[in-house]
């Protein structure tokens, strides 16, 4: 089959053979795939990663020796592989077990390929009222709506989301479901008239500003949610937060970021990272239409043109970008 293989900083398409589920894993030919922030942090050595990447996918079930049922269905899987020993997996939940795998991130081949086997267990259905390339965004919707999970998100909560990239987009038009109100502060106006088409209150954050500089300008707010993909973007929500406000964290870079302690400190702020959510409420947002994701969509490329795709990714400002995968020997 062929399959994306990163490796030292390089992008390949190559031919590899075909997965072998065993009985717990089902065997899934990939539709569609999504390109995302984190995989161009791994091509730039985030996680020293090597092999074949993607996470956002959906794909038809071939082969499922435990659940023959599902052969022939449509699926989208849930990145993290736990251990299936610990409390956190017995729990249900592997999302921080310490043995992990990550598909497409960490010791798991991922979706940039033709095929690939995940856990029975990570698999969900996906409703036919959702198309396929919206079937692709429920990881990064689930991440966005993993802040519902944390935090008590309450109508008369002033809060803002800063970035204006792809989850940044997706975090503030699926939280304004909760909160009205919200603002969305971002650098691009062109990326900014997405949110505000779909109803959400947006900011412009005027080139070469400070922290403090955008605080002055706009004032302070509950609840602040990084997404700006800058080592930066720490800076700028602890500036935007009030006092004993909350700030959640979800840029995930290769280079580590620099905050204020005393600040902190000093004007008690809960500082929280934020990572994967629960796939059912992504689906259901979905299937229910409280978001659309298609506008977000900004390219499709077929797999064989994957490095291009992946230059059209790496733009500033770029939207999502799609991969057509399909099938082939």
């Amino acid at each position: 089959m062929r399959a994306v293989v990163f490796e030292n900083g390089r992008v390949r398409v190559v031919r590899r053979p075909r997965p072998r589920p065993v009985e717990t894993e089902a065997r899934i030919k990939v539709l569609w795939a999504g390109i995302c922030a984190t995989d161009l942090e791994l091509l730039s050595g985030y996680h020293d990663f090597s092999g074949i990447p993607g996470h956002e996918f959906v794909g038809e079930v071939v082969q499922a020796a435990g659940r023959p049922d599902l052969t022939g269905r449509r699926v989208v899987a849930e990145i993290n592989a736990g251990c299936g020993q610990c409390p956190d997996c017995r729990a249900g939940d592997a999302r921080q077990c310490l043995q992990r795998k990550a598909l497409g991130i960490r010791g798991w081949d991922g979706a940039f390929a033709e095929e690939i086997a995940a856990p029975l267990a990570n698999l969900h259905l996906v409703p036919p009222e959702v198309t396929d390339e919206e079937a692709v965004f429920t990881e990064p919707l689930a991440a966005a709506l993993r802040i519902a999970e944390q935090i008590h998100l309450t109508p008369g909560l002033k809060a803002a989301v800063l970035g204006d990239g792809k989850l940044g987009l997706l975090t503030a038009l699926t939280l304004k479901v909760f909160l009205p109100d919200l603002v969305l502060w971002g650098r691009r106006p062109e990326r900014l008239a997405l949110a505000r088409d779909q109803g959400v209150a947006v900011g412009l954050v005027p080139a070469g500003i400070s922290p403090a500089g955008l605080a002055e300008m706009a004032g302070t707010f509950d609840l602040v949610i990084e997404a700006t993909g800058r080592v930066d973007g720490l800076d700028f929500a602890l500036a935007l937060v009030r006092p004993r406000g909350t700030v959640a964290a979800k840029t995930t870079l290769r280079s580590p970021s620099r905050i204020d302690l005393a600040d902190l400190v000093v004007r008690e702020i809960r500082l929280t990272g934020s990572r994967c959510g629960r796939f059912e409420p992504a689906l259901g947002f979905l299937k229910e239409k409280r978001i659309r994701v298609s506008p977000l969509i900004e390219a499709r490329y077929p797999l064989a043109d994957f490095p291009r795709a992946l230059e059209h990714a790496r733009r500033p400002g770029a939207g999502k970008v799609l991969i057509r995968v399909g099938g082939g020997d």
